[in-house]
């Protein structure tokens, strides 16, 4: 793993109406690490995630993703906000996985897949079916290019949405709470393949309630709650020995 930083969060802060959800967020994701937030819900984990490709905006402060300001452009101090176009372009080389599938329901896996390489990066279509394959081999679904979401279990329509991120080659993978909505049989299959990515030395940054993941596989664990940042720090060292008391209450709960 290099120094290089992938992600830098100075001070982020984002409300809702009089809701204050992201207050003062400052940390940083090498390239090549997994970080995983974890937290109760509402505690802001889900928002930082969404400002990180811009899906939401900041009210203040900077994230940088490979050095770039996301989301906006800075002259002499003052943040100017990208077009959509513009925003869109960033997002390229940032692959997000959600909760919920999100697949189209008329296109099959492999269709679901070269969407956005073909329309987005104007890919040729041969190859994009050939790295599309390649893909659904990856996170093994090589039989089940011709199926539509709806003939899929859960467990895999998630591991088609992530081949699906991975096909626009991006340099940094978001997952909210990927296996929140899937039967606890399904997890496993789909936590394997977040693992293999993190192998092959993909950054991720995992939302998660899967704690044992975080203890295996994360090289940085950061426990949110209430919009901040309450603790931080190597992930085997944070759940066997939390050092602040709202640490302690949560994980006494979901450990």
């Amino acid at each position: 793993m290099t120094d290089t930083l992938m992600v830098e969060a100075d001070r982020v802060s984002k409300s809702f109406g009089s809701n204050k959800v992201l207050k003062s967020i400052s940390l940083t994701v090498k390239r090549g690490e997994v970080m995983c937030l974890v937290g109760p819900s509402g505690s802001g984990k889900s928002t930082f995630l969404r400002c990180i490709n811009h899906l939401e905006s900041v009210d203040a402060g900077r994230l940088r993703v490979d050095g770039e300001l996301v989301g906006y452009r800075e002259k002499g101090h003052i943040l100017h906000e990208l077009k959509p176009r513009e925003a869109a372009l960033q997002r390229r080389d940032i692959g997000m996985v959600f909760q919920r599938f999100n697949l189209f329901p008329h296109m099959t896996a492999l269709e679901n897949i070269i969407e956005a390489p073909l329309r987005v990066k104007r890919m040729p279509k041969a190859k994009a079916i050939e790295r599309g394959m390649d893909l659904l081999a990856q996170v093994g679904l090589a039989d089940k290019a011709d199926s539509y979401p709806a003939h899929l279990s859960g467990g895999q329509q998630q591991r088609v949405a992530i081949a699906r991120a991975l096909a626009m080659d991006p340099k940094l993978m978001l997952f909210d709470e990927p296996t929140s909505a899937l039967d606890p049989e399904l997890v496993g299959e789909v936590l394997d393949v977040m693992k293999q990515l993190a192998k092959e030395g993909m950054t991720m940054i995992v939302v998660t309630h899967e704690m044992g993941f975080a203890r295996e596989v994360a090289d940085s664990l950061v426990f949110m709650d209430g919009g901040v940042v309450v603790e931080s720090g190597d992930p085997r060292e944070v759940l066997a020995n939390p050092k602040h008391e709202r640490t302690k209450s949560f994980l006494s709960k979901v450990l």
